[in-house]
């Protein structure tokens, strides 16, 4: 076989075979296909798409491309919890101490952020001394004596998936549902855990830009995580609002901890429909059971106490844990409402953009983070205002890129004399038995 005859099957819209992916997979990760004829395939795979096996065996040939990691040696249930990102993202720091506390095993490998705020991995170096390089031993230990651990991503974790999305930034191909769905599920089937629930996003924050969207990835994710034998399921999230008051590095880490103490907000209401979902997941928990353990979890304390442990475990300093103050914070400014109305709409994507020009996410992998830089929103959609109230209040450094910033942020919420609609935290489940909406 050759790329060409590959390109032109596909072009022609027929199915390809699982040596023919394979074939393609491996020959551009080794360098023997080229850029403009993975492009010419790309492009053919967008415009025709791919089926449920085409997409499996694409998956497999990702993942098959470098390490896979083990996680057997912890000898129980291992969960992980993908998002598929937006604005004020932080549910991951708050589920790992959470679901610790209630049993199960969570062995997390994040990202760096590109765009708008920083990573998982950024907001935890936002406490000093945090480790999130730690060796594969290392990791495995925390996990086990502490329940859970969050590192950076190994570099040879489906480095297939590396080169071809790299590819497709460039080439106006990576807005395809299968190609999407193989580049997440590889990264994640990879990544060793047994039990895994992908939290899809949508909205003006999110990469779907509407609730049908989203729900037609999550159900070919899930659909591909079952052919691999895992536990799986998707909730479909909304994105049209910054998911935490609190948006930036250090900021997001003091929402969360404002979470752990029991703070009731949108946060909140996201982990705990993420923790019952994935506790019910493991077949350990009933849904009764599981809200139980959640509450209990964070009532008693206990999961503010796990997270603090995992952060001395990680050689982090945990007393800024208990003592959130410590975090050096920017100086304030203040968003202000022009008019009094209800906030009927926000460009949750802009509230991020802004927090990047203030310092707090990278447009280059070379950029710097200013940790202490970001945005702490004072409403939410359906708050009503009157002319002069605050709307967020803007952290800064020395006025770099403030601004702009608070243009940006002004521009991206809209106030009008009617209330919107009530926005619900999730649309729907996706499970291997089917959807259930919300």
């Amino acid at each position: 076989m050759t790329i060409l005859d590959i390109i032109e099957k596909k072009k022609n819209k027929q199915q390809l075979s699982k040596q023919e992916i394979e074939f393609f997979v491996n020959g551009f990760t080794a360098g023997t296909i080229a850029d403009y004829q993975m492009s010419a395939l790309l492009m053919a795979i967008l415009l025709n798409g791919m089926t449920d096996e085409e997409t499996f065996a694409m998956t497999t040939a990702m993942l098959n491309s470098g390490d896979v990691v083990d996680m057997s040696a912890l000898g129980d249930t291992v969960v992980d919890k993908h998002s598929t990102g937006g604005i004020g993202d932080s549910t991951t720091l708050a589920l790992a101490p959470i679901l610790a506390c209630c049993g199960v095993y969570v062995a997390k490998m994040s990202g760096r952020g590109l765009g708008f705020t920083g990573g998982t991995i950024d907001k935890l170096e936002s406490i000093p001394h945090f480790d999130t390089a730690l060796s594969e031993q290392e990791f495995f230990d925390v996990v086990k004596r502490v329940g859970c651990a969050v590192i950076g991503q190994t570099a040879n974790l489906a480095p297939a998936d590396k080169k071809i999305y790299a590819l497709r930034d460039v080439t106006g191909t990576v807005n395809s549902i299968p190609l999407i769905c193989a580049s997440i599920m590889s990264k994640k089937l990879a990544s060793g855990a047994d039990t895994i629930l992908l939290d899809v996003k949508y909205g003006s924050g999110a990469f779907m830009p509407d609730p049908q969207s989203a729900l037609e990835l999550a159900t070919k994710m899930v659909a591909i995580g079952t052919l691999a034998g895992k536990r799986i399921g998707a909730l479909i999230t909304d994105m049209q609002q910054p998911l935490s008051d609190h948006v930036g590095n250090a900021l997001e880490i003091v929402g969360i901890i404002d979470v752990l103490n029991g703070k009731r907000n949108r946060l909140y209401y996201e982990i705990r429909e993420v923790a019952l979902r994935l506790l019910a997941l493991t077949g350990k928990y009933t849904a009764q059971t599981a809200e139980q353990a959640f509450q209990r979890a964070i009532d008693s304390g206990a999961a503010l106490d796990k997270f603090a442990e995992m952060v001395r475990a990680q050689h982090g300093d945990e007393s800024y844990i208990y003592h959130p103050d410590k975090f050096e914070i920017g100086q304030k400014d203040c968003v202000v409402a022009a008019r009094d109305g209800y906030v009927s709409h926000m460009v949750a994507a802009d509230i991020g953009r802004a927090v990047t020009l203030l310092g707090g996410g990278r447009l280059q992998k070379s950029d710097a983070i200013d940790f202490s830089v970001g945005v702490i929103m004072a409403v939410s959609l359906g708050s009503y205002v009157r002319k002069g109230d605050v709307l967020c209040e803007v952290y800064h450094n020395n006025g770099k890129g403030l601004a702009d910033a608070k243009r940006l942020i002004s521009d991206a919420i809209t106030l009008s004399d009617q209330q919107p609609q009530p926005h619900k935290i999730a649309y729907a489940y996706v499970g291997k038995d089917g959807v259930e909406l919300y």
